[in-house]
Order: structure tokens, then C-alpha cells, then sequence
């Protein structure tokens, strides 16, 4: 744990402000594009999935919602610059986590990964160079600091990498799965489309992924191995990129992985050009590193016990689908927080049935008629949204005065397996309460 503490160059932790404050501006813009402009999902009058226990997350109303984008773009704008860089981190990961609460189907893993990045960036000196809040006096210069703030950086990356290899250890993806049906239609891909009609391609790209996702860190922690590593990442990346549609993902995860090099690394990149150009302003990136400061036993122990809180969440989270006996990608149990990426194809399609229990009388609900496309698609799936839909058109029919029961009949495809049955049609799903720690007896077990 002491290693936590020696002290190194702080241009790799100001690197990686000015690249997270660009990818956030680029990230929320993205959001109000897409989501708010396009899609019109951020309105106040549709249904929107909420996560269990943050059900009272909603929607502003506009021009409320659109200034607050512009708000959070402009926070992102001002963690690049180190602008009163705490307050503008804080208030940035308490806006983008909202924005990633305010609907469960638009959940991204980058965007959870994004979450806790804001929020640990909150406590890290990423200010204390290149930065306004340097440029007026409101923190002191420091080039030397501990350990620890990239520590933290370099784990959650680490963390992806890991529990990103381990999910793909399974019977599917070992057979190129859900890739075979995947990459064909990805043909139009410029420059290597031809090559993803090939079957070889297919598990090329299966197996290299496990391969790469476990032997990344091991190879990055290596002074003699790190160039290789980060080699391969630009290939691994570059590719998921250029093939599939995952925004930022990619290049965060570049970024994050850069990390792992000395942590002088974008000093020596650009000491020649303040060197030639003093104007530029790059005296920091120049200059002797100074003598460090020496924290507290006080000061040690807060941030040991933080990192060991960190490492336990991060470690047990994406684990806790062992708690259930059912197959993680039939029955979506413990599946979210867990790096589980790209890992299957899942479709689905059926009906709600709501039954007056006064007259007796069933009337078939569709989905479509209250749901976005992307919310009835991945609904479909996701037996948490399938019951959270039940129990909103339960309230729907009770504010007409209607005590109803509702069943739920949908069928869903995994991968290239037969499509069949995913819940119990028998079941009044008002009756149901979802329990996160014990698997839902009403969930049709997978027939293959």
C-alpha cells in the first residue's frame, strides 16, 4: 500500500483532464442531438424506464432540460481548462448521472463507466498543472504527486479489461457467437468490410477479444511489454470502432490505457514544442518537477480505506450474477455493472394482457402504443422493464378506475438458438415485486 504514495510526475493525471473534459463535452452533445433533439426521449409526457430505487429521477421540462445539457457542456468545458476545476467535476458527475437515470434503455457501459470517472475525478489534484485554476493563483503549482490518482484511473480501466475477458469465456462466444451474425451485415465497413463475410473472421475476432481483454494489463504492466500492449489496444479499439457503433468507448479507453505509460509521458511528447514555442504557454510541461509533499498518517489512511471501498465494489459487483442459478444472458440477472459487452443477440417480441377484474373481460396491450422503439426493444428482453411496464399500465388502468391483473406473452431469440417463451404468461405481474438478489421464479428458463 505504500507504493500508493511514492511520488511521480502529474502530466499523465493533467492529460487525462483535458482528454475526459473533451469526451464529456463530446459525450452530452452527443445526448442532445440524439436523445433530446432527434429521438425526443427526455420528454416530460413519455414513459421513461427508471432504475430501481431512483424512481424519483425525472424528466425537466423544456427549456429546463435543454439548459441543462448546455450547462453540463459547459462544466465539461471548464474540467478541460481546470477552471474552478472541484466545483465544475462535482456538479458535472451529479448532472451526468442524472442523465444516465433518466432511462434504463439507454443504458451504455461507457456511460457507467463515465459515472464513476466523474466522480473519483472529483477527488483527484488533476487542477494542479496546465490549468486556469494554476494560471490564477486559486491552488498552487504542484508538478510531483502521489501515486494513487492514477492508480485509480489505471484499475477501472483495468477492471473493464478483466471482467470484459471473463464474460466472453462462455459456450456462445467460444463458438463465435452472437459475431457470426453480427459481422456480415457489417460488409460496407470501409476498408476491411470484405473480410467480415469470412467465417475464420468471426472467430479471429472471439477468440482474440478473450485473449486480448486478459492479457492486456499483465502486458501493460511491463515496462518492456507496454509498447506492444498499447499496440494491440489501438488495433483492438480502432477496429470495434470502425465496425460497430460505440461512441466514445473506444477512445476512453485509449485514453485510459495510455495511463499505464511512465507518468511523464505527455511531458516528454511535448517539452520540444514549449521548448520552440515558449508563447504556447507550456512551462509546465518544461520545467523540473519540485520537491513533494509529505501526506499524514490521517491523510494516508482516508485514502486507503476509500481505494479499499473502490476495489470491493468493482470486484463484487460484476460477480453477482453467480448468485443466481439461471444463465446470465437468458435472464439478464445481474447483467448490467458487470462489463458484460457485446456479448449476445437478443430480440424479442410480444404482447401485454390486461385483465378487468371486475367484468372479467382481457383486452391485448401493445407496447408500441407507449414505448419508443429502443424502449420496446430492449424491454423485451430485460424482464426488470417487462415487469416495470406491467406494473406503469396497472397504474394507467387504476387512474381509470379499472382494478386490472396483467400477463405478459413474449417470445425472444438468443443468439442463433430457437426463439421461445421468455416469461410465465400465467402470471399477474401486479402481483410481482422485483427482488435484486433472488432470482424471479417467473422468468421461463432458457431451453437450450
Amino acid at each position: 500500500m505504500n507504493k500508493l504514495f511514492r511520488p511521480i510526475d502529474i502530466a499523465s493525471l493533467v492529460f487525462f483532464r483535458i482528454i475526459f473534459g473533451i469526451f464529456a463535452f463530446v459525450d452530452v452533445l452527443s445526448s442532445y442531438l440524439y436523445y433530446h433533439i432527434d429521438k425526443e426521449a427526455f420528454n416530460p409526457a413519455n414513459y421513461q424506464f427508471p432504475y430501481y430505487g431512483f424512481e424519483w429521477v425525472r424528466v425537466f421540462p423544456d427549456p429546463w432540460m435543454t439548459l441543462f445539457l448546455f450547462a453540463l457542456m459547459l462544466l465539461a468545458i471548464l474540467i478541460t481548462f481546470g477552471w474552478y476545476y472541484r466545483i465544475s467535476c462535482s456538479l458535472f458527475f451529479l448532472g451526468f448521472t442524472y442523465l444516465f437515470l433518466l432511462e434504463k434503455a439507454n443504458y451504455l457501459n461507457h456511460a457507467y463507466l463515465f459515472c464513476w470517472i466523474s466522480f473519483v475525478m472529483i477527488f483527484l489534484p488533476a487542477n494542479r498543472a496546465a490549468s486556469m485554476d494554476v494560471r490564477q493563483a486559486r491552488v498552487p503549482y504542484q508538478a510531483i504527486i502521489p501515486y494513487w490518482p492514477l492508480f485509480l484511473l489505471q484499475f477501472l480501466m483495468g477492471v473493464v479489461y478483466f471482467f470484459g475477458g471473463i464474460a466472453k469465456i462462455n459456450f456462445d462466444w467460444l463458438r463465435a457467437m452472437p459475431l457470426q451474425l453480427w459481422l456480415p451485415s457489417k460488409s460496407g465497413t470501409p476498408l476491411i468490410g470484405g473480410l467480415l463475410d469470412e467465417p475464420m473472421v468471426a472467430y479471429f475476432m472471439a477468440y482474440g477479444g478473450v485473449l486480448f481483454d486478459l492479457t492486456i494489463v499483465p502486458l501493460l504492466l511491463f515496462r518492456q511489454t507496454r509498447g506492444l500492449a498499447f499496440g494491440l489496444a489501438l488495433f483492438f479499439h480502432l477496429t470495434n470502432a470502425l465496425i460497430f457503433s460505440i461512441g466514445i468507448f473506444p477512445y476512453l479507453s485509449l485514453a485510459l490505457t495510455a495511463l499505464f505509460f511512465a507518468p511523464d509521458f505527455p511531458r516528454k511528447l511535448l517539452r520540444p514544442i514549449g521548448q520552440k514555442w515558449p508563447r504556447l504557454g507550456l512551462k509546465a510541461w518544461v520545467v523540473s518537477p519540485i520537491i513533494p509533499t509529505h501526506p499524514s498518517f490521517e491523510q494516508k489512511l482516508i485514502v486507503r480505506l476509500s481505494i479499499l471501498c473502490l476495489v470491493l465494489i468493482h470486484v463484487f459487483l460484476p460477480l453477482r450474477h453467480h448468485l443466481f442459478p439461471t444463465p446470465v444472458a437468458w435472464t439478464e440477472e445481474g447483467h448490467r455493472y458487470a462489463w458484460r459487452m457485446m456479448l449476445r443477440s437478443k430480440a424479442g417480441s410480444g404482447v401485454f394482457v390486461v385483465e378487468d377484474l371486475t367484468t372479467d373481460t382481457q383486452i391485448k396491450v401493445d407496447p408500441r402504443d407507449y414505448l419508443s422503439y429502443k424502449q420496446e426493444r430492449k424491454m423485451y428482453t430485460h424482464p426488470d422493464m417487462i415487469l416495470q411496464f406491467a406494473h406503469f399500465l396497472q397504474r394507467e388502468y387504476e387512474a381509470k378506475g379499472q382494478q386490472v391483473a396483467i400477463y405478459a406473452d413474449i417470445q425472444v431469440k438468443l443468439n442463433d438458438h430457437p426463439r421461445q417463451r421468455f416469461v410465465d404468461p400465467t402470471v399477474d405481474l401486479t402481483t410481482i415485486k422485483w427482488k435484486f438478489f433472488q432470482s424471479a421464479d417467473w422468468i421461463l428458463p432458457a431451453e437450450f
